[in-house]
Formats: structure tokens, C-alpha cells, sequence
């Protein structure tokens, strides 16, 4: 019976390492279509159909930004209060691209994550019933000079309020930190799949902004360690987690439409009109449209 048991398992961990080895070679073998957007920017799409990425249909949408030199810039668009999309953000603000930010409060508004812009603190943090922070208040996306980085909390209650950086965006859970996966627990927000938004960064400098649809047959989500998994084999060294579900929208100025690249699930049609309304985004900005 004991030879049996071990016999089993032997056989059933084999499964999973080949299953798990197929998922990579499937991901950098896929042809990804790609477009250039701005300068030194490029939109990089794919959707894996006939269940062959994790077992499932998967749809990626990423930008792919060098981060040096005459790139484009990062910025922190927000609203204190008000809810609005991606879509109308990066339309106000003049910008490039823009992807969702950091989780915030559904129905009053505002970001419940601490954002600092220009050297102002729009949101402080909202911490959790016992006092503490949520995981995704664990990680920062931060930017200087329209150049953005990632940092990862070092335990001090006034953490986010230290940082020498003029825009400030917590969020989280960090998904990889300096080449080293971080732990995540068996939470469900963690082990579930659900549309997924990332921000990740290469060796090279460059970053990913990332979103992987879900909700819906032709996509089913990722869960943060499937999500962990991608961003490493995208190359990302550091990578963080953004709010997701509902929430996920990647945004383009020159796309057609509404210039929304991904298919948001809020509306549970797989279209790309069903963003939900958020406080804050990411935004990739032209030198030119800078307030700078």
C-alpha cells in the first residue's frame, strides 16, 4: 500500500512539473503581436485559446516602456474623491497610455492606499480593523522625474510618508522583489482567478504595464502566483500586483474606440466598454503634454 501511495505521488508531482514546463515553452512560444505606440513604447497583446495556458483560455495585453533617456513619463493621475475610468483619465490628463492604479473605496470614492502627488499626500492609508496593513499597502510604485521604480515596505509605521519621491502609489501584494519571489498566502483573493493588473520591471530598465483579462470563457483570470509565473517569464525582476477584477483596464490614446486594449469584465460582455470607474491610474505621458 505504501509503495502504491509513493508510486502516486511520484506520478502525480511528474504531472505537474510537465504541466508547468508546458505553460512556460507555451508562453514564449506564442506569437505576440506587437505595435508600436511612442516612442520607445510598444503594445504587446496575445490570446491563448483552446485552454493551453493553465489549463485555461487566457487573454494578455501589456505595454512594454524603456524607462531611460528620451522615454516617455510616468505619472499618478487621481481623484480625491470621485470615481472615474482609466479611459477618462488618460483623456484629461493628454496622455499616452494609462492603466488602472491601487484599490480605493467603491462607493465614496478616493483611494483607500496612501498616494502622494508633486509632493502632496492625496490619500493616506486606510489600515484594517486591527490595525494593520492590508497586504496591499506592503509595496510601493514610486516615480522620480517621470522615471518609475518599485519599493517594498521596511516595516516603519511612517513608511510611505518617508519616501523622498514626489509621487507615491502604494499597492500590492509584490508578486517579485530584486529577482526574489515573494510569499504570498493561500488567501483566496490570492489562489482564485480574477482579471488581473501588474506593473513589473526588466534588468534592462524597462517596464510592463499589464493587464489579464478574466470573468469570462474566452479569459479566465490568473490567479497572483499564476500572475507571479507571467511576470517572470516576461522577464520582470520586480513586479507588483494593482487592483484587479472589474477594475483592470489598459488604456491607449491611438487605439480604436474608446482606445480601451483589453476586454474589462464589468459589463460580462467581452467588449472593450466594460471598465469600472476608478480613483487613481498609472499614466505614460509625452515630455511635451508634461506640466514640467
Amino acid at each position: 500500500m505504501l509503495k502504491r501511495t509513493l508510486f502516486l505521488l511520484f506520478v502525480i508531482a511528474g504531472n505537474f512539473a510537465f504541466a508547468q514546463n508546458q505553460d512556460s515553452l507555451t508562453f514564449v512560444k506564442a506569437k505576440w503581436h506587437q505595435q508600436k505606440v511612442a516612442r520607445k513604447t510598444k503594445l504587446i497583446t496575445h490570446h491563448f485559446d483552446q485552454k493551453n495556458l493553465f489549463l485555461a483560455n487566457q487573454n494578455i495585453s501589456y505595454l512594454e516602456v524603456k524607462n531611460k533617456g528620451k522615454s516617455p513619463l510616468f505619472a499618478v493621475g487621481y481623484e480625491e474623491k470621485e470615481l472615474k475610468k482609466t479611459d477618462v483619465f488618460g483623456k484629461e490628463q493628454q496622455a499616452i497610455a494609462a492603466i488602472n492604479g491601487t484599490f480605493f473605496d467603491t462607493k465614496n470614492g478616493g483611494s483607500v492606499d496612501f498616494i502622494k502627488s508633486e509632493g502632496k499626500i492625496i490619500n493616506p492609508n486606510r489600515l484594517e480593523k486591527n490595525n494593520k496593513r492590508a497586504r496591499h499597502q506592503q509595496a510601493a510604485v514610486v516615480i522620480t522625474k517621470g522615471k518609475l521604480a518599485l519599493k517594498k515596505w521596511d516595516g516603519t509605521a511612517q513608511w510611505e510618508e518617508n519616501l523622498p519621491e514626489e509621487d507615491v502609489m502604494l499597492s500590492g501584494p509584490l508578486l517579485v522583489f530584486d529577482q526574489q519571489d515573494q510569499t504570498l498566502d493561500t488567501a483566496a483573493f490570492n489562489r482564485l482567478r480574477h482579471p488581473r493588473s501588474a506593473i513589473g520591471i526588466k534588468p534592462n530598465g524597462r517596464v510592463i504595464l499589464l493587464t489579464v483579462d478574466g470573468r469570462h470563457e474566452n479569459s479566465a483570470g490568473l490567479s497572483l502566483f499564476e500572475l507571479t509565473k507571467v511576470m517572470r517569464w516576461l522577464g520582470c525582476t520586480s513586479a507588483i500586483n494593482l487592483d484587479g477584477g472589474g477594475s483592470t483596464a489598459l488604456w491607449i490614446s491611438t487605439a480604436p474606440e474608446n482606445g480601451v486594449v483589453n476586454y474589462p469584465s464589468d459589463n460580462k460582455k467581452w467588449d472593450h466598454e466594460g471598465a469600472r470607474k476608478v480613483a487613481n491610474v498609472i499614466l505614460l505621458k509625452d515630455k511635451k503634454n508634461n506640466k514640467e
